[in-house]
């Protein structure tokens, strides 16, 4: 595998593992499973075959990330989040439910747009999409879609402000926001946020 580092300690059966992507100790990284280019998957992280990690993504130690998870380029997973892709599960060895487990129609996807970024302790319930450039914060648990720019935090997430892409909070006159830190433009449109570029000089 082409600059691929690989801890001694970490398990990873898939050859779906994009240059320069770094795997750390007692991570374990199923068959099945597609990891980009660029990416820092952290110790003790779990990523099951069927999941999808876009490249350049920073995913920290202790995540569990399931088969129908998909999480898109640039975006940062924080410790010890997790995800979920059955939306009621039962053990697969009981009789009234076997049949079901027996197809893979249970899986739930669940998606993490381009940029966002997931805090640490997050449980995400399956079935939602966070969106581009979105922030959730430490321990919430997010049982709704999440769209872009939004911060959410709080059990259950709930939108408490927008943010930029450089992860500041921007501040609305009217509906148009500079961001103070990096100049980029964005319109607010009733519930959307449109992101409008650099600031123009």
């Amino acid at each position: 595998m082409n600059d691929i580092f690989i801890h001694p300690q970490a398990i990873v059966e898939s050859d779906r593992i994009g240059a320069g992507t770094r795997i750390w100790a007692f991570a374990h990284v199923m068959k099945g499973a597609v990891i980009g280019s660029n990416c820092n998957i952290g110790n003790g992280v779990f990523v099951e075959g069927g999941a999808r990690i876009g490249s350049n993504v920073t995913i920290k130690n202790q995540c569990l990330i399931w088969e129908g998870v998909t999480i898109e380029d640039n975006a940062f997973i924080g410790p010890n989040v997790v995800f979920t892709n059955d939306a009621r599960p039962r053990s697969p060895r009981l009789d009234l439910v076997r049949e079901r487990y027996a197809t893979k129609g249970w899986v739930v996807p669940t998606l993490i747009r381009e940029g966002a970024s997931i805090g640490a302790g997050v449980s995400l319930v399956c079935g939602i999409t966070v969106g581009e450039y979105a922030m959730v914060g430490t321990g919430a648990v997010v049982a709704r879609n999440v769209p872009p720019y939004a911060l959410v935090y709080g059990v259950p997430a709930r939108i408490m402000a927008t943010v930029c892409r450089c992860g500041l909070t921007l501040q609305f006159q009217r509906a148009a926001a500079t961001c103070e830190g990096c100049g980029n433009r964005y319109q607010r449109d009733t519930d959307t946020v449109k992101w409008l570029g650099p600031k123009i000089s």
